[in-house]
């Protein structure tokens, strides 16, 4: 963003007693570039971009028009403010060059007094929009930040409950990004995972078993298998998760960032065929970040080394998978868990919590 003395203002027009004339008004005021045809002051502006151009329309060659066209045309000159110089004065002629994306049209032959004028009111307006900008950006960079560090600090909070979910965390989070970004490109999930949707998907898939903070001690960190009562209450976890997140979704009003999260940690226990829980949502009733976490989920607490278990190897879970392709599993996503079956043994890897679990996916 310029200050007013320090802009650059390029000229661009065929006369030089026009360019005189221009030099002579704003040369004591902004610093000045010329050039005498369309072709040259394209050069002149990929190499240097001005913060205003004076252009002239009828020109040799290519004219102001086509000038103006290819500069809008390129997101690095789309935005530098056009002022058209023309002894064309029709009405159409302005609306014309208005409609190319020209910020302002004076009509030759014209008043130095009057170029100064507007020439300094749209370069205020570009530093004020500048400005705003700069604003906005700023405000979206702190909103991110807010996001990462509400679900960070959730995270934690489940990581400080259950001591095995720290590695977990970090390992789906992986999981859930490789297969939905192989998923992107079909035309069935296309619409449902563009970037900024997998983003949000991979910042919240850390929160999928927040609910396992409301789970007794007894229950939660049992080093044997549940009875059915206490798996009942193993099985509330997906509740507990939606409703703690919906406390605070409700302060930040409708669509918040947080409406995926409750929707990966109420659903992620549902399956393909209906006997999930809590709900027992079948097939495509159950969200699509849902079926993608369950498939990352599952894996992970295969390879893992857990109180009441050891680690399968890697090739034993894919198999435990593959079985529940269509039953427990989306088949879609089952297929692409398959391909990226290799990824999905790296990630493990690379952030395995213990060596008897390094040993089991080396194998």
């Amino acid at each position: 963003m310029c200050d007013l003395s320090s802009c650059t203002v390029m000229i661009v027009d065929d006369t030089e007693t026009n360019i005189d004339i221009l030099v002579e008004a704003l040369g004591s005021d902004f610093d000045l570039r010329v050039a005498m045809d369309g072709e040259t002051a394209l050069e002149a502006i990929a190499d240097e971009t001005p913060d205003l151009i004076l252009l002239d329309i009828m020109m040799p060659g290519m004219d102001g028009y086509e000038v103006c066209r290819s500069l809008k045309a390129s997101p690095e000159t789309r935005d530098i403010p056009i002022v058209f110089l023309t002894a064309m004065s029709e009405e159409q002629d302005e609306a014309r060059g208005l409609a190319l994306g020209a910020v302002d049209y004076i009509t030759k032959p014209f008043s130095p007094a009057l170029v100064k004028a507007r020439v300094r009111n749209q370069l205020e307006l570009k530093r004020y929009r500048d400005h705003l900008e700069d604003l906005v950006r700023e405000r979206t960079r702190q909103l991110v930040l807010t996001q990462d560090a509400t679900i960070q600090s959730m995270g934690t909070l489940a990581e400080y409950r259950d001591p095995e979910t720290g590695g977990h965390i970090r390992r789906t989070q992986r999981y859930v990004r490789i297969l939905a970004e192989h998923l992107k490109n079909q035309p069935k999930f296309q619409d449902r995972l563009n970037d900024d949707a997998i983003e949000l998907l991979v910042k919240s898939a850390p929160l999928h078993d927040i609910g396992k903070v409301g789970v007794r001690d007894n229950i939660l960190l049992k080093p044997g298998e549940l009875t059915e009562e206490e798996f009942e209450e193993m099985k509330r976890h997906t509740t507990y998760g939606r409703d703690a997140i919906l406390a605070s979704e409700r302060l930040l009003g409708e669509d918040s960032f947080l409406s995926v999260a409750r929707e990966i940690a109420y659903t992620h226990q549902e399956k393909w065929d209906g006997s999930g829980y809590p709900r027992g949502l079948k097939g495509e009733e159950i969200p699509l970040f849902g079926r993608l976490m369950a498939v990352a989920d599952v894996y992970d607490a295969l390879i893992s080394k857990r109180v009441y278990k050891p680690p399968y190897p890697h090739d034993t879970a894919v198999a435990m998978i593959l079985e529940e392709r269509g039953s427990h599993f989306d088949p879609d996503i089952v297929d692409a868990f398959l391909e990226l079956s290799e990824a999905f043994r790296k990630i493990a890897l690379e952030h395995a919590d213990f060596e008897e679990e390094r040993e089991m996916l080396s194998a």
